[in-house]
């Protein structure tokens, strides 16, 4: 076998190496977010920057593996105790059931078969594809989900819409116990 020789001044070492690693998943991390490979690119990063400042030995791997250790473990420590990506893990949905009653705004007009609207704290990506129950809601309008659907694809209705069935069911229940007369003025059954 022969064996591979590197151009002379491209030689890597083992710093290098973690430093381009490093670099490399940081770079990753920005295209792909999500915190898959910002950790492990950071720790990579340290230990190829300890290594290109104390150099090779027993010494300097020793120095390295305990950067990675540190970097790597500092990084998890900020990355969850600053939450960088948002809501300490209460804005990502477990599953679509769990995008009941979630509010947001439309971004798209919305009609019975398409539309676009932004939930709040719906995930790192909150925008959904969203469909009305009847009729049209103009971009801008504050909305709330009906129905999750079981995908990418919410029923929605305007806020305003259904404020106003909960007022309505509650006047309507205030107008009852005013006519029967078993409440007192605090909303209390009298005793007799």
């Amino acid at each position: 076998m022969i064996p591979l020789q590197m151009p002379p001044g491209l030689e890597l070492s083992i710093p290098v190496l973690l430093l381009l690693a490093g670099a490399g998943l940081i770079v990753a991390e920005a295209l792909a977010p999500g915190a898959h490979f910002i950790v492990v690119g950071i720790a990579l990063l340290a230990a190829g920057l300890v290594g290109l400042v104390v150099g090779g030995g027993a010494l300097g791997i020793f120095l390295m593996m305990l950067s990675v250790l540190l970097a790597g473990g500092l990084a998890l420590y900020a990355y969850r105790e600053f939450d960088l990506y948002g809501g300490k893990g209460r804005s990502q949905t477990s599953d679509s059931s769990s995008l009941r009653g979630k509010t947001g705004e439309v971004t798209e007009r919305v009609t019975t078969s398409g539309g676009q609207v932004k939930l709040d704290g719906g995930g790192f990506n909150p925008y959904y594809a969203a469909r009305s129950m009847e009729g049209e809601i103009p971009e801008g309008t504050e909305v709330m989900v009906i129905d999750p659907g079981g995908g990418n694809v919410v029923v929605v209705e305007p806020l305003s819409a259904i404020e106003d069935a909960i007022d309505r069911e509650l006047r309507e229940g205030r107008e009852v116990r005013d006519r029967d007369g078993s409440r007192d003025r605090d909303g209390e059954p009298e005793t007799a």
